[in-house]
Formats: structure tokens, sequence, C-alpha cells
């Protein structure tokens, strides 16, 4: 592996490692996903996502923190968008709203050996601190934030 590609993965890692060590979730009620098809067919908030708080989230480091893997051209003005991932450029026409909701809940239901982080899901994790037990990364409200922004990419 070259230099510089070991830089990118480092930086990565310490990206993923700053939403696991910072950003455990708002205490509301967990309610487990229901997967149908490799999707996540119903909301898991009642409320509709808003896109403006959806940016907020991406863009925070210590939140979704999507921009350390992936670019979005809309935040352009945003420092350091990743080339791990894909562009989420057009996301949504590649994606339903019920695929989407399942990739940010638990990429790895989708993506085998992907390293993006389960952004709402407390079992079958591995190495969780204990602060963070039985704890996600986003709420029910922010995954449908997340996914309202999406849709406007």
């Amino acid at each position: 592996m070259k230099g510089f590609d070991v830089l990118k993965l480092a930086l990565v890692a310490t990206g993923l490692a700053a939403v696991f060590i910072s950003g455990a979730s708002a205490a509301e009620t967990y309610n487990a996903p229901n997967i149908v098809e490799n999707t996540i067919p119903k909301p898991l908030a009642k409320d509709a996502g808003n896109a403006e708080n959806g940016r907020k989230i991406v863009i925070n480091r210590k939140q979704g923190n999507c921009l350390a893997c992936h670019a979005i051209s809309s935040l352009d003005n945003q420092p350091f968008h990743g080339e791990v991932g894909p562009s989420l450029d057009g996301v949504a026409e590649r994606y339903s709203d019920a695929e989407m909701r399942l990739i940010v809940v638990d990429p790895k239901q989708v993506f085998d050996g992907t390293i993006m982080p389960a952004f709402y899901k407390k079992e079958g994790l591995v190495r969780v601190n204990k602060k963070f037990k039985d704890k996600t990364i986003l709420s029910a409200q922010q995954i449908e934030d997340v996914i309202a922004f999406l849709k406007a990419q």
C-alpha cells in the first residue's frame, strides 16, 4: 500500500472513531427497524425528515460525519470530502427511500465488507465502549432527517 493510501485510510479510521467516541444517541426509545427484502420500508420516526437538519447531521464531525468518506457537491463549502465511499450526488436516483434507510441504519446488510458504521443499530456490534453500549449513533428522527437531505442531492 502506498504511503498516501495508508494516510487516507488512517484519516478515515480517525473520522469514524470520532463518530463512535462522541456521537452516541439521543435519549429515545429504540425500536429495531423492520427489514423487508433489503429495505426498511417504513420511516423510523413519526415526524417526516427535515432536510436542513439532515444537512447539519451529515456535516457534523461528531454525528453523521458523512464527509469523512463521501463527497457531496452541494456541500463544496465544507472541507475534507472523502474518497473512500461513493459520491452521494444523485443517491436518491440510485436508491429508494427504503433502501437508503437500510443503508444508513445498517450498511453491512447491503454492502458486505463496508467500513461504513451502522448508525441505528444496538445489537451485534463489536468493541463498543461501555459508555456507548445499548446506544445508537443517530436517533430515529436523525435517520429520517439524513434521508430527507440525501433525497435532495
